[in-house]
């Protein structure tokens, strides 16, 4: 039976009886520090919207990780841009994003009036795709992470990141690890020269081996029976018996690779890649900790595309949760044996479940009337440069020009667009730098303010709410329950089995204990406090 661990001073208990590792079934020769840690990140997916599908998991997946180790039942994110860069952020660098600065995968420069991407670096080239499509880098993440913390401490330890998405590898990564990602042309593993010169041998021979071209003919068809899913009445499958394809990754007799990356076999592909990742670059082979960090991207992009609440996100998780179990073992197996590595499963978000069009803000019909009210206020002019994530960018050059007082414009225009149906708080740049939020929706949205990339409006939506996108149903990035509440559970190595913890955790906690766990220090600006697994360990 699983204890419920209600205090910390009961859970630093089991960590004083030896047998509370022994009984894992481990050798007994728990190194000091992990030789390997293991960071597995499911992209946008809630603890509530996992746990609804307990029933039908394996017990080799989701269901063992949490049996077998602790289980963080109330871990949120306190900010309310919870995008999937930005978590992926917090998750490795401890800080929330008003501190290591990823609030989207762009934002404006008000210098140019010019879009800025997160991972455009002007100084990389790719490696291993086109020329020219895979010129992607840190330049812009400025806050280190764990495993630039990790390199800096011990020059003898790996830190390599991989994911489907480019965004996911580099911020994961920081200035200092390996990262990468898959080239939705070929579908095969690229980076660039901002983390290497050339891709290692084991790795062009990996690619030669195509293991997407597998999947081609098959495509996407349900796992079970439709009428077996919980949520089988929310699917565009179709069909009673199963069999029926929901996405092919042909077009006519071209490969869409694209396609298949945003499906579950794009979550495979990644798992069967972290395997061979593991044994190339011989991760966790010495006594000097390694770090991997595994996101599994294509979560997110089912759960955009069909509705969190969908037949296909339910039969995306049975299929990830199978490719994670059998992922854990080869790893386990490869480093040693279960004590001599250490794996953390979280999430960078939750994600909205209402899936109605009546719920979708309309962000182009909207820039136009605030555009128009704004020139009614202060004369015609592109008053709006853009609408990124919740966010909105004045033209602060006009504004100047005209000699206007930019908080007076950004009140203005605050004030107008409360009126829009759908938006339900608002706060201007200005007051968020000039004031201090100590408490409620307030905070949340301080706590993801970065002067130097925020909008002149950073507005949240009603619940449920999500901005109006071609082929989307549902979206993270608010401040609700379903977007900040995460699964967190960490297992192996000396946690002990069996342990659920209820009391309130900050995601920002994580990176700041796994440093602990390493010996390598406090991170840069982390001042989280612990995970209560620390103690005696």
């Amino acid at each position: 039976m699983r204890k419920i661990i209600t205090s910390l001073a009961t859970l630093v208990v089991l960590f004083t009886v030896p047998d509370a590792v022994q009984g894992q079934g481990f050798s007994g020769t728990t190194p000091a520090r992990p030789r390997l840690v293991v960071s597995i990140v499911v992209s946008g997916i809630s603890a509530d919207r996992l746990a609804s599908f307990g029933a039908g998991l394996s017990g080799e997946g989701f269901a063992r990780f949490a049996a077998s180790g602790v289980d963080f039942r109330s871990a949120r994110y306190r900010y309310m841009q919870t995008l999937s860069p930005a978590g992926l952020a917090t998750i490795t660098t401890g800080v929330n994003p008003s501190m290591h600065g990823v609030v989207a995968e762009s934002w404006i420069d008000y210098v140019t009036g010019g879009r800025v991407s997160l991972i455009d670096d002007p100084e990389a080239r790719g490696v291993g795709g086109d020329a020219g499509s895979e010129d992607y880098g840190p330049a812009h993440v400025v806050m280190p992470t764990l495993g630039d913390r990790l390199l800096s401490t011990s020059p003898g330890s790996r830190v390599v990141s991989i994911a489907v998405d480019p965004v996911s590898a580099v911020v994961t990564a920081g200035q200092s690890g390996m990262a990468w990602w898959m080239d939705s042309q070929r579908a095969v593993w690229v980076s660039s020269t901002a983390y290497t010169e050339r891709l290692p041998d084991w790795l062009a021979v990996y690619n030669t081996e195509r293991p997407a071209k597998q999947y081609i003919e098959t495509g996407w068809t349900p796992a079970r029976p439709v009428r077996s899913y919980i949520n089988a009445a929310n699917t565009i499958f179709g069909g009673q018996g199963g069999g029926s394809r929901v996405l092919s990754f042909l077009q006519g007799s071209t490969p869409d690779y694209g396609a298949m990356l945003r499906s579950p076999v794009g979550n495979t592909l990644v798992a069967d890649f972290a395997c061979r990742v593991v044994v190339g670059e011989r991760l966790g082979a010495d006594d000097a900790t390694d770090l991997l960090n595994i996101c599994f991207d294509a979560s997110r992009h089912v759960g955009e595309r069909f509705c969190s609440a969908s037949m296909e996100v339910e039969d995306m998780i049975y299929r990830l949760d199978i490719d994670i179990g059998v992922m854990v073992r080869e790893i386990e197996a490869q480093v040693g044996g279960p004590e001599n590595v250490l794996f953390v499963l979280t999430s960078d978000s939750g994600m909205s479940d209402v899936g109605s069009t009546r719920d979708n803000f309309n962000v182009a019909q909207f820039k136009t009337i605030l555009n128009s009210f704004l020139g009614v206020q202060f004369g015609s002019g592109e008053w709006v440069l853009d609408y990124i994530d919740r966010q909105v960018y004045l033209n602060r050059n006009l504004i100047y020009q005209l000699g206007l007082n930019l908080e007076d414009v950004q009140n203005r225009a605050a004030a107008f667009v409360l009126q829009f149906r759908g938006v339900s708080h608002i706060l201007t740049s200005t007051a968020l730098a000039g004031g201090y939020f100590g408490s409620g929706w307030g905070e949340m949205m301080q706590n993801g303010f970065y002067p130097r990339r925020a909008g002149d409006l950073i507005l949240n939506l009603m619940p449920g709410w999500i901005e109006q996108r071609i082929g989307v149903r549902n979206l993270a990035g608010s401040m609700y329950d379903y977007d900040t509440h995460v699964p967190l559970v960490v297992w192996g190595w000396r946690v002990p089995a069996g342990a659920t913890i209820d009391r309130n955790v900050d995601m920002t906690s994580l990176a700041t204990t796994l440093a602990r766990i390493m010996d390598v220090g406090r991170l840069t600006a982390s001042d989280a406090e612990l995970l209560p697994i620390i103690d005696n360990l």
